[in-house]
């Protein structure tokens, strides 16, 4: 069996000396590792936390007025908030896998995205539009209409590549690679915060923390700009991943840059009956559990608790995933 390398902590100790905020000390405190193909995790311990909403959806409405009633009233599959205990500790990648790690498994397996084996591709930006079209056949993960460095999120994956990719990383590393569970994601997303995002609760908070729909976003998609974020993070589209400050645990851009799928199958009604211990998501389903936002979501679809879903064979801009490896 491979092993991670161990590192001695979250952060470069330069780094970490600049930084006098105890969540940074906390982050550069975690225990952190490397695996053979570069891509480093935290380790999670076990835990308890308060998963879903604990807000009433009259006060979201309250701190979020620009939106529609009917954008408040669809956050009802966040309730109710209920406690729930992660029993195993787990490794979680730090960041979201980039073009360059996912080009990896391309060309070790040959292997093709559905958007390139279905023939109808993904979706793109189309700076004459000032919006996204698709699927269109020329956009798949190597071209989202958008520049992007080989460190950036990989996009345009559906549910079932992203499985492929941790099959091959599981036969490669000679480990279990999965993606997380949409509880283990939302405690890690906390760290042990009982706030709307990790950094607090107000979502202009959000610039140093996730590349979300702000100033510069908005200049690419005109349309949406009355629900931008007034700061201006400097990306667009998607950014390199870890460009922002990592949480309590040491995980970077749990909110925003890409939404990230989850192993689970969604059901909006989950909450009012899912485990105390260890939940996984119903056993069959036709949609599948994505978390965390991205760089063109809104800020209240950012929050630790808002739940999202596609179909398995969904293929966006905005859509890539993180890996969970087994301890």
């Amino acid at each position: 069996m491979r092993r991670l390398t161990h590192e001695t902590g979250g952060e470069k100790a330069e780094d970490a000396m600049q930084r006098s905020h105890p969540a940074h000390d906390r982050a550069a405190s975690a225990q952190v590792a490397t695996n053979s193909l570069g891509i480093r995790l935290v380790r999670i311990a076990a835990g308890e936390f308060q998963m879903g909403s604990g807000e009433p959806l009259e006060r979201l409405a309250s701190a979020f007025p620009g939106y529609e009633p009917e954008r408040i009233a669809g956050l009802v599959d966040e309730y109710p908030a209920h406690g729930v205990t992660i029993s195993r500790p787990f490794w979680l990648g730090a960041f979201q896998v980039t073009i360059a790690q996912f080009a990896r498994f391309v060309a070790a397996t040959g292997y093709r995205t559905q958007a390139e084996h279905d023939g109808t591709g993904g979706w793109g930006y189309n700076p004459g539009l000032g919006d996204f079209e698709g699927r269109r056949f020329e956009f798949t993960w190597r071209n989202p209409g958008f520049r992007q460095e080989t460190n950036h999120p990989v996009v345009n994956v559906t549910w079932h590549d992203a499985a492929a990719f941790c099959l091959w990383l599981s036969s490669v590393e000679e480990q279990h690679y999965r993606l997380p569970t949409e509880a283990e994601w939302e405690y890690a997303c906390r760290a042990g915060s009982g706030t709307r995002y990790h950094c607090g609760d107000d979502p202009e908070s959000l610039v140093s923390a996730a590349n979300l729909f702000d100033a510069s976003s908005g200049r690419v998609l005109p349309a949406w700009q009355r629900y931008a974020l007034r700061a201006n993070d400097g990306h667009p589209f998607t950014a390199p991943v870890g460009s922002f400050a990592a949480n309590d645990f040491g995980v970077h851009d749990m909110h925003g840059n890409v939404w990230e799928w989850c192993g689970d199958w969604y059901a909006a009604d989950y909450y009012a009956g899912s485990p105390a211990s260890d939940p996984a998501g119903p056993p069959r389903g036709e949609l599948r559990v994505r978390r965390g936002g991205a760089w063109h979501s809104w800020a209240l679809y950012a929050r630790s608790s808002f739940r999202n879903y596609n179909t398995p064979s969904s293929r966006y801009v905005n859509l890539g995933f993180r890996v969970v490896c087994d301890e």
